[in-house]
């Protein structure tokens, strides 16, 4: 039996309107909203990453107050996002729930992308691509709205719209060609790197609307290119704004110097991953005994894992293009194009996993290419004869299999993990809150230290002082607790580096030293002291910022064995604390062993 295009597929021409849908595609609707809706609860609950989904929330709020990114603070992805993000917390306000809610919006947008994309191959296969990408992109990092996912969605739909222009006609043809270069152009103001996938997907409809039809088709193609371009100039708009707004050389610097070569040296992993310990910070943080899976199929160990899921990301995202053109060749379907198109896509993204191996960037880096091995299982020359239920139901097996057994830990643990927070069978994180704002913590100690200081720094603060966050040891910008800065929305950051990173904030002649002079308040934390990863990050930069803070701010308290850190600048003739902020506490203690676990890995 050979597949054959859904007519009704949108990719594919089908009719766009107010109409009644039929029952499969609601049903199939209903279970790819069923799987995303039952962690629900749980994931807008979760533990959050401090700084990353602290800057998507600061970030925006920051240019509504009238900063501008890579001049006002450090940014280093498009801009577009965050222009979404501030019009998003101008109309619903600026907290947790709403910026998962928004995250939640985004990850739909790659969900039912590939649904849409996958749709000709039938609504059983369409919605195992999309219960296969939902497993990829809400466990890396829950409901944070990140760029990346943005951009990936963007690009998806701006693929979908591409491959409907092939298959219409007229003013059909025109519309989805605009919207495809429109979406394209807002994909890159999500994540100018998505340039790569995007240029590989659109080189290929090109290619095909190129190499098909009679002279009249040409004219079309054409004017649908035409389109296309004119689309992808207004979609532009809001990079070109902000170079406007920013400048050519704040924008170079802050987009494509900083994050290319500036930060990689502190961010990059070992390419494959190591086969016995966890490369990642992060990563190794996280990994614990405490949530291993309840059930009994032998599996790997976490790093051996992630280095098993390395390969797999990079053998899928080549084989399914690969066999997508091969297949594609002799049967000539377009359901073939919308596959070959959607797997460049997924090809062009691998790099997203390459440059950092742990577990969100595979994730991130195959969260297209992964689902779309479906299609290609149920065309294998073994499956495609057998009845359509025998076939899917053996895709759906065959998937399974390869999330329990290659990498569960990481997609089906922490999806059952947010499922028991979202039934009530097992506590959520260790909130922490200010009025009506609030973040998650990921055990008591770090709670109990940030609620404190909490109090502390609201009693004593006054709304326009300059508040700084940053590590204990600021000689190492490995992490910044920006969620602080969320918590406190009257107070003005004392420096651009709100997001903190290894070779950028921590550089010699960097700006740090005097950010920390300029404040009023400072909180540090030994969160992130014990920091290991076998990059640049474990090197240590400037040691000025730390002495300004021993010469010139009074320590206000020290929580949890000084977990968290609260300082004020000293007032005039009152004496400073004259201690190394990194020599105090719980932070001294980490700071050895740390050295201990440099010296024991460096050392032949």
């Amino acid at each position: 039996m050979t597949l054959g295009p859904a007519p009704a597929a949108f990719v594919l021409g089908g009719e766009v309107g107010w109409r009644r849908p039929r029952s499969d595609t609601l049903g199939a609707v209903a279970a790819i909203l069923l799987v995303v809706v039952i962690p629900l609860r749980g994931l807008f609950l979760a533990t959050g990453s401090s700084m990353e989904e602290g800057f998507m929330l600061v970030f925006p709020e920051r240019m509504l107050a009238g900063d501008v990114p890579n001049v006002d603070f450090l940014h280093l992805y498009g801009p577009f996002s965050l222009h979404v993000l501030s019009g998003w917390y101008w109309l619903l306000g600026a907290d947790l729930f709403t910026e998962r809610l928004f995250g939640l919006l985004q990850h739909l947008g790659i969900i039912f992308g590939l649904f849409t994309l996958a749709r000709p191959w039938g609504h059983r296969l369409a919605t195992l691509v999309a219960v296969t990408a939902t497993l990829l992109v809400l466990t890396p990092i829950g409901l944070s709205a990140l760029a990346w996912e943005g951009g990936v969605a963007l690009a998806l739909w701006s693929v979908a719209c591409g491959v409907r222009a092939l298959h219409t006609s007229g003013r059909s043809r025109t519309t989805a060609a605009v919207v495809s270069g429109l979406l394209a152009g807002f994909a890159l103001g999500y994540r100018p790197d998505l340039a790569v996938a995007l240029g590989l997907a659109h080189a290929w409809l090109l290619m095909k609307a190129m190499t098909s039809g009679d002279d009249t088709q040409a004219a079309g193609n054409r004017a649908r290119r035409l389109a296309w371009l004119g689309g992808l100039v207004v979609g532009l708009v809001p990079v070109l704004v902000h170079l406007v707004l920013a400048g050519i050389g704040p924008v170079w610097r802050g987009m494509f110097v900083e994050p290319v070569f500036d930060l990689r040296p502190g961010r990059a992993l070992p390419r494959p991953p190591g086969w016995s310990q966890i490369d990642g910070a992060l990563q190794a943080v996280a990994e614990g005994p405490a949530d291993a899976p309840w059930w009994r199929v032998p599996s790997l160990s976490a790093s051996q894992q992630l280095f098993t899921w390395f390969w797999v990301v990079i053998i899928v995202a080549i084989a399914v293009p690969a066999m997508a053109w091969w297949r594609g060749r002799r049967w000539r379907t377009p359901a073939h194009t919308a596959l070959m198109s959607a797997a460049l896509l997924g090809l062009g993204m691998l790099p997203q996993a390459l440059q950092r191996p742990d577990s969100t960037h595979l994730a991130w880096g195959s969260c297209v290419s992964i689902p779309l091995l479906v299609l290609l299982l149920a065309d294998s020359r073994w499956l495609r004869e057998r009845a359509d239920l025998r076939r899917d139901a053996t895709v759906a097996a065959a998937m399974l299999g390869l999330f329990l057994i290659v990498f569960p830990f990481f997609t089906l643990r922490y999806y059952l993990l947010q499922t028991r927070v979202a039934v009530g069978h097992k506590a959520a994180g260790f909130e922490v809150s200010r009025d009506d704002r609030w973040f998650s913590f990921g055990n008591e100690p770090l709670q109990r230290s940030a609620q404190a200081m909490i109090e502390d720094l609201d009693r004593l603060s006054s709304p326009g002082e300059r508040l700084l966050v940053g590590p204990a040891d600021l000689s190492r910008t490995i992490y910044s607790d920006a969620i602080f800065y969320h918590l406190f929305p009257e107070l003005e950051p004392a420096t651009p580096f709100i997001e903190m990173d290894p070779g950028l904030a921590d550089e010699p002649g960097s700006s740090l030293a005097d950010d920390v002079a300029s404040a009023d308040w400072l909180v540090l934390t030994n969160y992130w002291t014990g920091w290991y990863e076998p990059n640049a990050s474990s090197e240590f930069g400037s040691t000025e910022p730390n002495e300004v803070v021993a010469r010139s701010f009074c320590l206000v308290g020290e929580y949890e064995d000084a977990l968290v850190l609260l300082y004020r600048r000293c007032a005039p003739g009152e004496q400073p604390d004259g201690r190394d902020p990194s020599t105090i506490g719980i932070g001294a203690q980490r700071r050895a062993d740390f050295m201990a676990e440099l010296a024991s890995r460096t050392t032949p």
